[in-house]
C-alpha cells in the first residue's frame, strides 16, 4: 500500500488544484477484468489552457506517443492528456505515430478543444501496435471529473500494485494554490529516466520558461534519483501543466517562484519514492545521502551509483551490512574523492569512517536492514553538496517475474 504523506504534502492528486478533470475506465487492452478494478485507458483534462512542461525519456528509441509530445511542446500550452496502460506503442513505426494522435484527436473532440493540445502518453508492451477500435470506445466513454482522480491514477498502472498519488499546497502572492500529482512506475527504474508516466498539475500562473526549469529541478530530485533495475525506457515522460484557475499574477521566479518549486518538489519527491515501494518484486526500499560533496551533480552522480548496484541490492536484500559494495559503487561512480576521508553510517551506526573499518555490532545492522525502510549516509568530505537517490532490494521475485513477461 501507499506511504502515508510526508510532512508538507496534502490528501489529493492531480485534480487537487483547480480547474482539473480526470478519469480512467477499461476497455480491455489488458487481459479481461471480471471484478472490474482494472482500467486501461485515462485522461487529464485543463478547463483552462495550461503551460505544459516536460522532461522525456534519454533513450534513443522513443515511444510514438513521446515523439508526438515533444513535437507538441512547442505550442507551450495544452488543454489534457490521453493516454492508456498495457501497450507501449513503442517501436511502432508510422502506424504508432497515427494511432497516437487519433488518440488525442479523440479526446480533443469530446472536450472541444484542438487535437494538437493534447497530448498522449503510453505504457506497456514494446512492438504492439495499439488495438485502436477497443483504444477507441474506451476514449469514448471518458467522463472527466474532479473526483476521478483516483480512477486516473489506476488506468496509468501496469505491473504497479497500487496507484501513486500526492498533492501539496502554498502560497503565493496573497494566493493558496495547489499542486497535485500522479504517477506510474515498477520496472525498468533508472536515471534519466524509467518505465514511468508522471503528470504533475497546479492551479497557479506559472511562466512557461520557468515552469520547465522548475520541473527539470524537481525531476533531478526525484524521478532522476532512482533505480530499480538499471534500465531506462522508450516511453519515460514527465509532464508538468500550470492552468492559472486560481489567478493572481503570473510566478517568474523570487519567493513566489520558490514556494511554488518547493511544493511541486515534495509531490515529485513522494511520487519517485513510491516508485521504488512499489517496484516489480521489491520488499523493501534504500536511501543513499550522499554528504560533502564537491558539487551536487558529483552528490547525485555518487547517490545514483550506490542505488544502482546489483550487489548493494542483493545484499540488501539478505539484510547483509556488507558496506564494502557501497564503497565500491562510490569509487565507479566517475567522481573523484579521497577514500581514506569519507565515512559511511547505516542510519545513525557509524560503518566506516576517514578511510577505516569501524568495529561495529554487525548483528544490529543486519536487524537495521531487516525494516522496510533505510537509509545510508556517505560523507565525501569534500565539499559541502548533498543529494539523495533510492533504491530497492533485488529479489528473485523480480527475475521470475520478467523472464516470462510478455507470456
Amino acid at each position: 500500500m501507499s506511504e502515508e504523506l510526508a510532512e508538507g504534502l496534502v490528501a489529493g492528486g492531480a485534480t487537487r488544484p483547480a480547474g482539473f478533470l480526470a478519469d480512467g475506465v477499461f476497455c480491455g487492452i489488458k487481459e479481461h477484468d471480471p471484478a472490474g478494478e482494472k482500467r486501461d485507458v485515462g485522461c487529464l483534462v485543463s478547463e483552462l489552457h495550461a503551460t505544459v512542461a516536460g522532461v522525456f525519456t534519454e533513450n534513443k528509441v522513443k515511444a510514438a506517443p513521446v515523439l508526438v509530445d515533444q513535437e507538441r511542446m512547442q505550442l507551450g500550452v495544452t488543454c489534457g492528456i490521453v493516454y492508456c496502460s498495457g501497450n507501449a506503442n513503442a517501436c511502432t513505426g508510422n502506424q504508432g505515430l497515427a494511432n497516437a494522435r487519433e488518440m488525442t484527436a479523440l479526446l480533443a473532440n469530446q472536450v472541444g478543444v484542438a487535437a494538437d493540445e493534447i497530448l498522449v502518453c503510453s505504457t506497456g508492451v514494446i512492438g504492439k501496435q495499439l488495438p485502436m477500435d477497443i483504444v477507441r470506445d474506451g476514449i469514448s466513454r471518458l467522463a472527466p471529473a474532479r473526483e476521478r482522480h483516483l480512477e486516473a491514477a489506476v488506468a496509468m498502472l501496469t505491473t504497479d500494485e497500487w496507484p501513486k498519488e500526492a498533492a501539496a499546497e502554498f502560497e503565493a502572492n496573497g494566493h493558496t494554490y495547489a499542486v497535485g500529482g500522479m504517477a506510474k512506475g515498477a520496472a525498468m527504474i533508472h536515471p534519466n529516466m524509467a518505465t514511468m508516466l508522471a503528470y504533475l498539475t497546479t492551479d497557479a500562473p506559472v511562466a512557461r520558461s520557468f515552469l520547465q526549469t522548475t520541473l527539470k529541478r524537481a525531476v533531478d530530485d526525484s524521478f532522476h534519483m532512482i533505480s530499480v533495475d538499471g534500465d531506462t525506457s522508450t516511453n519515460d515522460t514527465v509532464l508538468a501543466l500550470a492552468n492559472g484557475a486560481v489567478g493572481g499574477p503570473e510566478i517568474n521566479g523570487g519567493a513566489a517562484g520558490e514556494a511554488l518549486e518547493t511544493a511541486l518538489r515534495a509531490v515529485a519527491v513522494h511520487l519517485a519514492k513510491e516508485i521504488v515501494r512499489n517496484a516489480e518484486g521489491a520488499t523493501k526500499m534504500f536511501g543513499v545521502e550522499v554528504r560533502g560533496a564537491a558539487s551536487v551533480a558529483a552528490a547525485r552522480l555518487v547517490g545514483r551509483s550506490v542505488a544502482s548496484s546489483s550487489l548493494v541490492k542483493t545484499a540488501f536484500l539478505g539484510s547483509d551490512p556488507n558496506w564494502g559494495r557501497i564503497m565500491c559503487a562510490a569509487g565507479y561512480s566517475g567522481v573523484d574523492f579521497d577514500p581514506d576521508k569519507a565515512s559511511l553510517w547505516l542510519e545513525d551506526m557509524l560503518l566506516f569512517q576517514n578511510g577505516t573499518p569501524t568495529d561495529f555490532d554487525e548483528d544490529a545492522a543486519s536487524t537495521l536492514l531487516d525494516r522496510k525502510q533505510s537509509l545510508f549516509i556517505l560523507d565525501l568530505a569534500d565539499g559541502n553538496a548533498t543529494a539523495t537517490a533510492w533504491g530497492c532490494d533485488l529479489t528473485t521475485e523480480y527475475v521470475i517475474f520478467n523472464s516470462d513477461y510478455r507470456t
